[in-house]
């Protein structure tokens, strides 16, 4: 479950009703293994006098992220951060964006605050829907140390939002393999489309091995993968 400090760490950035950061941030202690990524339209059956009847698009879709999350205070203290005896005292972090606040247009209301997940290139902006925390591993004095969160988060569109990123190491230097964001596939792309729009066109069969991918042609919308496998800018 160890990670290298020089992995790119996911984070939670609380968002306010204009969809601008707050300052609020919760970089993950582990990087989840996968996002699952769903979308959904608004349909009704609507029927006719002959008994018939058709399925119509009635409203917005919906995108919904579900991600799971790791804590554990057992390990070794990273420099500079406080000993932490309580994994709650991490996990409370992210039940943050669970709790709703004053609306800002209506004092009689609450509303949950808005959440960004980000990773590298993959931007979900949102609200948490649901939470759910499991404690898997207890100190001999009763103190759970270890704890596995499932987030669900949506948002009210069908949308596709990949964050602009920078080299984290430095313009033009090399770095390791999965250092680097990942890219996220929309609908119809191809691998081999990716990568020529990176100037990687020739390495497509590569990154298609290094992320155990079958069909370069048939991608999943939302699917992440690592178009740095071999460590080249």
């Amino acid at each position: 479950m160890a990670e290298t400090d020089n992995v790119i760490r996911a984070e939670l950035r609380e968002l306010n009703s204009t969809g601008k950061e707050t300052g609020y941030r919760v970089p993950v202690q582990f990087n989840p293994e996968t996002l699952k990524v769903s979308f959904a339209n608004q349909l009704e059956a609507k029927g006719d006098q002959g008994g018939t009847s058709t399925t119509q698009y009635v409203g917005k879709g919906t995108t919904k992220l579900s991600v799971q999350l790791w804590f554990d205070v057992t390990g070794p203290e990273r420099q500079g951060q406080t000993p932490v005896k309580d994994v709650r005292d991490l996990t409370k972090q992210v039940v943050f964006f669970m709790t709703a606040k004053e609306a800002p247009d209506d004092k009689t209301k609450k509303v949950p605050p808005g959440v960004r997940f980000l990773w590298g290139s993959f931007q979900f902006d949102g609200i948490m829907e649901s939470l759910e925390e499991s404690l898997e591993f207890f100190s001999p004095e009763g103190r759970p140390l270890r704890a596995s969160i499932s987030l669900g988060l949506s948002q009210q569109d069908i949308e596709f939002k990949q964050n602009p990123i920078s080299d984290p190491a430095g313009a033009g230097a090399a770095a390791p393999p999965g250092t680097k964001p990942l890219a996220e596939a929309a609908i119809g792309d191809t691998l081999q489309g990716l990568a020529s729009g990176l100037g990687k066109a020739q390495d497509w069969q590569k990154i298609a091995a290094a992320n155990g991918i079958e069909n370069p042609r048939m991608l999943r919308p939302g699917q992440l993968i690592n178009m740095n496998p071999l460590g080249k800018s």
